[in-house]
């Protein structure tokens, strides 16, 4: 079955070479369009979506918004957010509203469809070290951690699975987090799983926002 995919954007002609780009693949399909977040969502009322790929910067419901609306609903479509170098901010704040990821506005076609099929299958499609440093950008928007108390389901969190967060935090792989505390891949994917499960988050990206958020990784990517 094809990935049914929304463009959401208030640029016609960025749609229309997204929607070629999407239309030339077998296992992609363009099944809605919207020209703002309003839009998007009244659409998703009554369109079965798989991907959403949201703008940010749009009349009447920006991209932020409607990212937290869309996430918030039960069976939500994963939403990724385009953005551009100088409207990262945007971007972390599409993370904190449930987005799986991020991505600029010029990512190579190749890249875009990459990325579309990993968030599909359930993954988050940026590099953790790509997410951390954009929160080390904008860590003065985040709580310090100091004296605040963390994220009451940490405490459910075994010692195993707290050393796995901090290392998904840092920005390490599976691979390298295998290769820090000599276990199998599948024994850090079952860990980050069950991360997951316990934290009630979406993906790794949303690991590394709570981890930040709660004071566990300092800025420059230093576990407390």
């Amino acid at each position: 079955m094809a990935i049914r995919v929304m463009l959401v954007d208030d640029q016609v002609l960025l749609r229309t070479g997204f929607r070629m780009v999407l239309a030339a693949q077998p296992d992609m399909e363009v099944v809605a369009e919207a020209g703002d977040g309003a839009e998007a969502i009244e659409i998703l009322r009554a369109t079965a979506v798989d991907v959403v790929l949201m703008d940010v910067r749009m009349p009447r419901l920006d991209g932020v918004e409607a990212t937290r609306r869309i996430c918030a609903q039960p069976n939500a479509p994963k939403v990724l957010i385009l953005t551009t170098f100088d409207l990262d901010e945007y971007a972390f704040s599409g993370l904190k509203a449930g987005a799986s990821g991020f991505m600029l506005k010029d990512v190579p076609p190749a890249e875009l469809l990459a990325a579309i099929r990993s968030v599909h299958s359930g993954d988050a499609v940026v590099a953790p070290s790509t997410t951390r440093r954009l929160l080390d950008r904008f860590s003065p928007m985040l709580p310090s951690g100091t004296g605040e108390p963390q994220h009451k389901d940490i405490a459910k969190l075994t010692e195993r699975e707290r050393e796995v967060m901090l290392l998904v935090a840092q920005g390490l792989s599976n691979g390298e987090i295998a290769a820090r505390l000599v276990l199998s891949e599948a024994t850090v994917k079952t860990h980050v799983g069950r991360i997951l499960t316990k934290l009630s988050l979406r993906d790794r990206v949303q690991v590394v926002v709570l981890a930040y958020e709660t004071g566990l990784v300092r800025a420059g990517g230093g576990a407390v």
